[in-house]
This record gives C-alpha cells, structure tokens and sequence, in this order.
C-alpha cells in the first residue's frame, strides 16, 4: 500500500490533545495527488510510483514533461515525485491520493529545501565555540582558527570551514501525525519540518521503528 504523498508546507499553529496538553503543529495541505506513472520490476528495475501535485499551466512546463503527461492522459501538473513501494498492485494511473492514507498516531518522515541562509560562519554553520577573549581588542574571537596541518600540508577535503548555509535537501523522520482533515486534505504534523511556507514536502510513512504504546508496556511488564 503507498504510504507517501506531496503536500505544501501552509505554516505552524498549535492545538490541544485529548489530555489538555498544548502541541505545536505544522498544517500541511496534503494532496490531492495523481498517480502519473508507475514503474515495475520487470520493466525498470524496481517498483515505484510517480505522482504529480499542483495543476500548472501547460506553457510552464517543458516538452518532455507535458509530453510525458498527455502520454497517460494527465492534466498538467506541476511537482512530479517518484517514491519507492514494495507493491505496485492495486494502483493505476490517473488514480487520485489523497491526505486519508494517514491517520492521527501515524509516524511520517517529512523532506524539503531548507531556508537557505546566506554566507555564514563556522559558529552559526557547524555550532563551533568562540576563541577565548583577550583583554585586549581582538578580531579573532568568531574566526575558525588554523585550517591546515604539519603532516600532509594542505587543507583536507570536508573539513568543516565557513559556507553557504541551508538552501538543501533536508529529512525529518519520526514526527508524530496529530490529526487530519480528509475533507480539507489538511495533515496536523507534530513539532517543525524543513522549508519555508508554500513549499513543497515530500511526506512518507517512517522507516524507524514505530514506538510502542505506554499501556502495551505495561501489559508486557505484568507479563
């Protein structure tokens, strides 16, 4: 069964759980999406599914694109996704996901381009400390340090030094899925995901291991 869909990060807001307790949520507008291909074993490989999220106009598209989506008799869209399944049967093409194949208690793994930050530091970048501070004035307090060494003479490859920060592909696994509107196609996402509002999420069912309800431990230690 696919477990994955795209959605469009609408911000953050907070509700109430069944025990009073204040959670912060990210709205997601989940879908609908639209099964635009599908891939098998036998003819490529692996089985994965393509899907499209958000009508375009035809003009925004390039040729391979639209030429590809006429093929399957397919409105224009504008983000195309393939995401890996175990089991391609029982989808078709032109086949409508949408947000109610998850549910509240489902744990999802959401992946989107971060804010990208600019030019930055090691402090801000990597997390690194300050250089002491002297009693007199120093311009050396933030600054990296020495980036070579004695032995091979020459600054090593990865070291982690000042950059462009963020404006990449991020993942956030495990994150709790508070409730959903099917009507809406709206998913209530615990705590932050990557990407700025009105971006595009990638959202999957996790690949962690699911943990265990606090009353089915209890259960086990009566056991």
């Amino acid at each position: 069964m696919l477990k994955s869909i795209i959605g469009e990060k609408i911000g953050m807001t907070q509700v109430f759980d069944e025990k009073g307790k204040l959670v912060p949520v990210t709205v997601v507008e989940a879908g609908p999406c639209v099964v635009t291909a599908i891939k098998t074993v036998e003819n490529d490989g692996y089985n994965a599914v393509q899907l499209g999220f958000c009508d375009v106009e035809e003009k925004k598209l390039n040729k391979s694109q639209v030429g590809h989506l006429k093929k399957n008799n397919i409105a224009p869209k504008k983000v195309l996704r393939e995401f890996r399944v175990s089991d391609v049967s029982g989808l078709t093409l032109g086949q409508e996901i949408k947000a109610d194949i998850f549910k509240a208690g489902d744990y999802v793994d959401v992946g989107g381009i971060s804010k990208g930050k600019g030019y930055a530091g090691v402090i801000k970048r990597h997390n690194f400390g300050q250089q002491p501070v002297t009693r007199g004035q120093s311009d050396r307090t933030r600054a990296r340090g020495s980036s070579g060494s004695q032995g091979p003479q020459r600054v090593l490859r990865g070291l982690r030094m000042s950059g462009h920060l963020g404006q990449e592909y991020v993942t956030i696994q495990k994150l709790l899925v508070v409730n959903v509107d099917v009507e809406k196609n709206v998913i209530l996402i615990k705590g932050s995901v990557p990407a700025a509002k009105k971006a595009t999420l990638d959202i999957n069912n996790t690949v962690k291991r699911i943990p265990v309800v606090q009353a089915e431990k209890k259960v086990a230690k009566k056991k």
